[in-house]
Parts: C-alpha cells; sequence; structure tokens
C-alpha cells in the first residue's frame, strides 16, 4: 500500500483501535463513502456508529437551529465509544478535538457525483438508513450544486483543519485505497502523522 507520512516521525509503528472508549471521526464530501465506511470499521471493534445525518435533521427535512444542534453534537461527541460520520463543517472542530483518530475520505469529485445522483434516483421517495425518519430521498439542486463545489470550497479549509491536528489522520484517496486499508487491519499511525493512502487524485 503506497503512503507517505508528513510532520512526524517516519518509524512509528502502527496501531489499532481497540474498543474501550475509542472515538473515530469519518468525514469527507457527500457520496464518498462515509456512512459505509463507518459502519463496517463499527462492526469490526464493536464500536456503536453514529450518523450524524440522523441527528441533524428532522421529519420534512427541517434543520435544526445553530445553537440546538451544536448542543446536540455536545452530547454525542461527549460519549467515550463511537465511530462518528458526517460533515457539517461548523463544528468539525468540536468533534476532532474529542476524536481519537480522523479518517478522511478524500475522493474525487466525479465519484462523489455519480454515487450522490445514483442514489437519489434509485431511493427517490424513500428515506435512507443514515438519514431521519420522514426525511425521504429528494433530488436537491442546491445539495448537488454543493457536492460540485466541494474540492474548491470545503475540501481546502478541511485540510488546512487536518495540518493542526496532532492526533492520527489517515486520508484515503480512492475506493481501491478504502480496501487496502480495511485489508491491512485499519493501521492508524501515532501521534502527529498524515498518512496518505492512495496516490493521486
Amino acid at each position: 500500500m503506497p503512503t507517505s507520512a508528513r510532520r512526524g516521525r517516519d518509524l512509528t509503528p502502527p496501531t489499532r483501535p481497540t474498543s474501550r472508549e475509542m472515538r473515530i471521526l469519518v468525514i469527507g464530501c457527500c457520496g464518498s463513502g462515509k456512512s459505509t465506511l463507518a459502519r463496517v470499521i463499527a462492526d469490526r471493534y464493536g464500536l456503536p456508529p453514529i450518523h450524524l445525518d440522523q441527528h441533524y435533521w428532522r421529519p420534512g427535512w427541517v434543520a435544526p437551529t445553530d445553537a440546538e444542534w451544536r448542543a446536540q453534537v455536545e452530547r454525542l461527541a461527549a460519549k467515550p465509544r463511537w465511530v462518528m460520520d458526517g460533515n457539517y463543517s461548523g463544528t468539525l472542530p468540536q468533534r476532532i478535538a474529542v476524536a481519537d483518530a480522523v479518517v478522511y475520505l478524500d475522493m474525487p469529485r466525479w465519484l462523489c457525483l455519480f454515487r450522490v445522483l445514483r442514489r437519489t434516483v434509485l431511493g427517490h421517495g424513500r428515506p435512507r438508513a443514515e438519514v431521519a425518519p420522514g426525511c425521504p430521498e429528494r433530488f436537491d439542486w442546491k445539495f448537488i450544486l454543493w457536492v460540485w463545489n466541494y474540492p474548491t470550497r470545503s475540501r481546502p479549509k478541511t485540510l488546512r483543519l487536518l495540518e493542526t491536528v496532532s492526533k492520527p489522520v489517515v486520508t484515503l484517496k480512492s475506493p481501491a485505497a478504502v480496501r487496502d486499508w480495511l485489508r491491512n487491519d485499519m493501521p492508524l499511525q501515532g501521534s502527529r502523522l498524515l498518512e496518505e493512502c492512495g496516490q493521486g487524485r
């Protein structure tokens, strides 16, 4: 598996998460595979999954206030064991602060957009398991535009934030990289290392 490490000790041995008070945060663009990977990690290590979309939306796609959402994220993040997936950049620093490790799915734009359009067409009118009840799949141009603009608007901010993190951060850039990482027992490098699995975009 091709890897490169920055800002740390190159020879730090890989460590693996345990089920005892481990918090793993999975982030990335919509359609990058966050919820799927979170479920795999949760199943392998016996950690409860937290899909933020289930907690953010109210029936009918009604959003909470900023204050309500920050308080809810604080309650969820305070739990000692979880695998949490979701974007919500306004609370990302809050979640990173308590996470033990971060997995960033830095997938190509075309792949994320394809997956979002596919699930919208195939699941139209039905709620996904990762979304709150009463929120059926729908076609939303603003959401599609957000996915398209993610590489130029949200990704640079996320990368800058991750550069400041003094805890394990694993960046996976392709589905093949995800498979390699899982096959290699999900290595989480030591403090202040950024591991990039799968080169190119």
